[in-house]
């Protein structure tokens, strides 16, 4: 094999590797995103099956925690901006899980080997800890916005209303609520409801 096809394949092969967790085009378009992924929609209509949270609820999460971007973490902190001092916290994947909740997460669910980095996983772990929101907190299950608020302060935080004082996050779940209502009718518009 001459040096130029290997030099060829071995770039190809590095290339590739950097788009394993690449999100899907547009992430503001659901119909985009479940026709580029088709496996991302199966993995949501599962945790919809066995945990009850609808599809575009969880894609709305997904996308503010991590713009479908599968590897994803929190900055780096810096100390007098340029030394590294860790990150900002240990959330990652998807649904940017922290460690000890995810390691709650394959512990009841049974789940040892699942990944925040495979989807499949990600949206079973959404579904598990927001159903857990709907049994514990009595938030509706299609409750985009609140859901959120939890997801974000955690069962203790919600329940004394710690968000109320976060006028940014009020914000934010505002729009994870809208964006729950687009997707939903984006999908309604290309039949993959």
């Amino acid at each position: 094999m001459s040096r130029l096809l290997l030099a060829a394949m071995v770039l190809l092969a590095l290339a590739s590797c950097g788009r394993r967790f690449a999100p899907p085009t547009n992430v503001n378009d659901a119909c985009v995103i479940v026709s580029e992924r088709p496996h991302y929609l199966s993995a949501m209509r599962q945790s919809r099956a066995r945990w009850g949270i609808p599809v575009a609820v969880q894609m709305a999460m997904i996308h503010q925690e991590s713009r479908f971007v599968g590897d994803a973490r929190t900055p780096f902190r810096w100390l007098l901006g340029v030394i590294p001092m860790g990150r900002q916290s240990s959330a990652y994947g998807y649904a940017q899980v922290l460690d000890g909740t995810w390691d709650d997460y394959r512990k009841e669910a049974g789940r040892w080997g699942a990944r925040r980095t495979n989807i499949n996983d990600a949206t079973d772990f959404m579904g598990w800890y927001l159903n857990k929101a709907h049994q514990k907190l009595g938030i509706p299950r299609s409750d985009a916005r609140d859901l959120y608020l939890a997801y974000h302060e955690g069962f203790a935080g919600y329940a004394r209303g710690s968000y109320r004082h976060k006028r940014w996050l009020m914000e934010v779940a505002d729009r994870v609520q809208r964006r729950a209502y687009s997707y939903e009718a984006q999908l309604i518009s290309c039949g993959r409801m």
